[in-house]
């Protein structure tokens, strides 16, 4: 099993996880809230270069490079896309979520990294599986890849549509009549659906949809680690949207190895 540890800086609580113990890395919590990632990287490593994107819940994965590119074209502060991949030693990515599944890789050969933002809809979009498929183009082989699925709201509390629920479950079971992947889904061992008594609706486990994408790569449960924690029903360390309705979040970053193997 992987441990999961709270850290401490200046008083101010946060996670990580001992399945990325190779990397700097953190889930912070929403008491270091409204410190930016520059602010935040000084915590996991003052020397790492900074990258952030403007989250649009799709699944696009940009590089550093990629962000540098569109950033002198079009003028914009934040690049637009939901996951980040590092390219270079001591790069640091970021995500903001507050809900949402902050998901980060690392891979143990190549000491690249990557963080990504996987709501229902980049979920539904398959952005982790993308992202690993990215990782594989870059010289990774599954077997080295270590994820960290952080804080989250759990499925238990997570109402959503049934044309929400048989979007994202469509990524898993593919077929085009909702009703059909709905039932498909329920059938599943450890379903990522829950009953809910309103009708036209269901709970929904993202974070377990994600963990089904994974296990159809090939990818193992060890190589898996799950936070222990719900957004919504912890409101002492996490801000939760869906419990405040607030546009607050918390960010997840890990920084590449200073030692990156590019063979």
């Amino acid at each position: 099993m992987h441990t999961w540890y709270w850290r401490n800086w200046e008083g101010l609580p946060y996670l990580t996880c001992s399945i990325l113990e190779d990397w700097h890395h953190g889930f912070f919590t929403q008491q270091f809230w409204p410190r930016s990632p520059q602010v935040l990287t000084e915590v996991l490593q003052p020397e790492a270069s900074v990258y952030r994107l403007k989250q649009v819940h799709g699944n696009t994965i940009l590089t550093p490079q990629e962000i540098d590119s569109i950033f002198c074209t079009d003028g914009e502060d934040l690049a637009s896309a939901d996951g980040l991949m590092s390219e270079q030693p001591l790069q640091a990515v970021w995500v903001a979520s507050a809900d949402c599944t902050p998901v980060l890789i690392g891979d143990v050969k190549t000491g690249r990294v990557a963080a990504l933002h996987a709501g229902w809809r980049g979920t539904a979009k398959k952005i982790v599986p993308l992202a690993i498929a990215r990782l594989q183009s870059q010289g990774s082989k599954l077997d080295d890849l270590r994820i960290a699925i952080g804080p989250a709201i759990a499925g238990e509390v997570y109402q959503v549509s049934i044309n929400v629920a048989a979007e994202v479950g469509s990524s898993i079971i593919p077929h085009d009549e909702e009703q059909k992947i709905i039932t498909a889904l329920h059938e599943l061992p450890n379903s990522p659906l829950l009953e809910d008594p309103n009708p036209g609706k269901v709970r929904l486990d993202v974070r377990r949809v994600n963990i089904l994408q994974l296990e159809n790569m090939g990818i193992s449960a060890e190589q898996i680690a799950i936070a222990p924690y719900c957004t919504f029903q912890t409101p002492e360390h996490f801000f939760s949207y869906r419990r405040e309705k607030e546009k607050k979040v918390q960010w997840s970053g890990i920084v590449s190895s200073n030692k990156l193997n590019f063979k």
